[in-house]
């Protein structure tokens, strides 16, 4: 197990070794589980957005879209206390 920040790259090439594949530590869970799916559409051009922004920060879309989601409705408490 390493604490150097690595890039993906470095990450895919430090986890490819079957060594380096032995979980550490207790298992770490979902604060909570999620509800079912829900379908969203987005133009093409914003859903390309999204896939960049996702991969620029080593994320899934969903997991993007739903911190994405989580930091409006933050905002959105937020403006409303004011």
């Amino acid at each position: 197990m390493t604490t150097t920040n690595m890039t993906p790259e470095q990450e895919s090439t430090f986890y490819a070794d079957p060594d380096n594949q032995v979980p550490q530590g207790p298992p770490v869970r979902r604060k909570a589980k999620l509800s079912e799916p829900v379908p969203v559409r987005f133009p093409e051009e914003i859903l390309s957005e999204v896939r960049h922004r996702a991969a620029a920060d080593d994320r899934s879309v969903s997991n993007w879209i739903r911190r994405a989601v989580e930091h409006e409705l933050t905002r959105a408490s937020a403006d409303h206390r004011r």
